[in-house]
């Protein structure tokens, strides 16, 4: 007896080496935000940038003014398909939410069962039944029938916080699809902006073309009329009618860019090609709002991009540890009640036909622990991988907004200088046809005039444009558009 308890005591032992054992777990890489806490404390050294001013908390409701655009994204807020896609990615991450959320209670299931056992007459099972009486005379029927039913519970206790833990890595996944959802609105409202302003562009350059080409005609007009006089030759009525063609091939091309420009915007809208409307009157007029940038740090609060990678760092954080935590020994939790008997008419009769069971179950992974290994080793590569990706997203940030705000003090000063370029060569087209009429001027400088002249406003308008899509740009980029 004294050998069995020492035995025992052995057995006892070593069971409880073997769950230690299993209990060593390897540690997690550390890692650190070095780019979050060296973010500058301003964009430029020149500008100090102002906190209370931040075009980026602008709703974009008040950022833009155009009825036509704003109804435009309103459109495109309602139907357009990436937005609807991302929507239901938010559906899915909130699906594991409350798959995560649901192994943390008991799984209750409830089932009916019924089957029939022969026993071999000489085993001890067989011969137990054989000798057993139901009732006084009765003996055990053979073949042997089970009818059951009844409620079957299974618990995982979460001793080590494993499943808490893996929760809130759901819960901080799902919040990042959330943000997830602001960059796509930010992103799409922005391209329905510059589409919109290319769009105007692209009708006024046909304008310019237009009344081009009106001038070429007279022009050509004018050439025939000297050549009959001999103070031209053939040779510039044929140049005048090569530049007159061009200018009318350039007009189609231009309403074919018009044609797929309006189609891109009814693709960002969700619909079949359509109209676009709009007023083109006063595009070159527009005086593009002016952007207030703040402080660099402010960007981890708007953008959302930069909070949806800082989101699924942490996710990413959480999921290193509860694989760390797969180590560990889990503990279960079995439970039966119901109705048990070999015929079902027993079944009603009670408490003979009462069965239940409770088990509880402590197990560790002992060894070969190489698919726990790998998963906690795929973990940690995440949470670096995702480290890496929030410091880009914060460093391409910073860049986007400093490069953009470059970009709109030069586009404003090339805007400026392009206009003088354009009023000037205007007037020189009156003086050079006025020569060409007196046969001052040969058709050379008249064709060469127009020409730079021609350039000059097609350059112009592409400047308004870009000025207003720099606007637009950087009011995304300090994150504006999503609220």
């Amino acid at each position: 007896m004294t050998n069995m308890k020492t035995y025992n005591k052995y057995i006892a032992a070593i069971a409880l080496s073997l769950v230690l054992a299993s209990c060593k777990a390897p540690m997690a890489t550390v890692i650190k935000d070095e780019v979050k806490e060296n973010v500058p404390q301003n964009f430029n050294q020149e500008d100090q940038g102002d906190a209370n001013n931040n075009s980026g908390t602008t709703p974009w409701r008040q950022f833009f003014t155009d009825p036509n655009l704003v109804s435009l994204i309103e459109t495109a807020l309602k139907n357009n398909q990436e937005l609807m896609i991302t929507l239901q990615e938010i559906e899915i991450a909130k699906s594991g939410v409350l798959a995560k959320k649901g192994r943390l209670t008991p799984t209750v299931s409830a089932g009916i069962g019924a089957g029939v056992k022969k026993a071999g007459r000489y085993t001890s099972e067989g011969a137990g039944d054989a000798t057993t009486e139901i009732e006084p005379g009765k003996e055990m029927p053979d073949p042997l029938g089970n009818f059951e039913g009844g409620l079957m519970a299974n618990w995982e206790i979460d001793i080590w916080k494993k499943l808490r833990t893996e929760k809130e890595s759901a819960v901080a996944h799902y919040l990042s699809t959330v943000e997830g959802k602001n960059f796509v609105l930010s992103n799409l409202i922005e391209e329905i902006a510059d589409n919109y302003y290319e769009l105007l562009a692209l009708d006024n350059q046909l304008d310019i073309i237009q009344q081009y080409t009106k001038l070429q005609q007279k022009a050509l007009e004018i050439s025939k009329i000297q050549k009959e006089a001999a103070t031209a030759t053939e040779l510039a009525v044929k140049k005048f009618e090569a530049e007159l063609a061009k200018s009318k091939a350039t007009e189609y091309t231009i309403r074919q860019q018009i044609t797929e420009k309006e189609n891109e915007i009814n693709a960002l809208c969700g619909r079949f090609p359509q109209p676009i409307i709009r007023s083109k009157d006063d595009f070159m007029t527009t005086i593009p709002q002016t952007v207030y940038t703040g402080i660099p740090s402010q960007l981890l609060a708007n953008r959302p991009d930069i909070k949806q990678a800082e989101l699924e760092l942490k996710s990413a954080k959480l999921d290193v540890e509860a694989a760390r935590k797969e180590f560990y020994p889990s503990l279960e939790i079995s439970a039966t009640l119901g109705l048990e008997a070999f015929k079902p008419s027993y079944l009603v009769k009670m408490p003979e036909s009462i069965a239940y069971n409770l088990a509880g179950e402590l197990a560790g992974p002992l060894i070969n622990k190489s698919a726990i290994k790998a998963n906690f080793q795929t973990a940690d590569a995440r949470q670096i991988q995702s480290l890496y990706e929030y410091d880009k997203t914060i460093l391409n940030a910073y860049l986007d907004v400093a490069n953009l705000m470059s970009k709109v003090k030069n586009i404003d000063q090339y805007y400026k200088l392009k206009s003088e370029e354009t009023k000037a060569l205007e007037q020189s087209i009156d003086i050079a046809n006025q020569l060409f009429r007196n046969s001052r001027a040969d058709y050379l400088e008249v064709l060469l005039n127009q020409r730079d002249a021609l350039d000059a406003k097609m350059e112009l308008v592409e400047a308004k444009q870009k000025q207003l899509s720099t606007v637009v740009d950087i009011y995304k980029s300090l994150g504006g558009g999503w609220k």
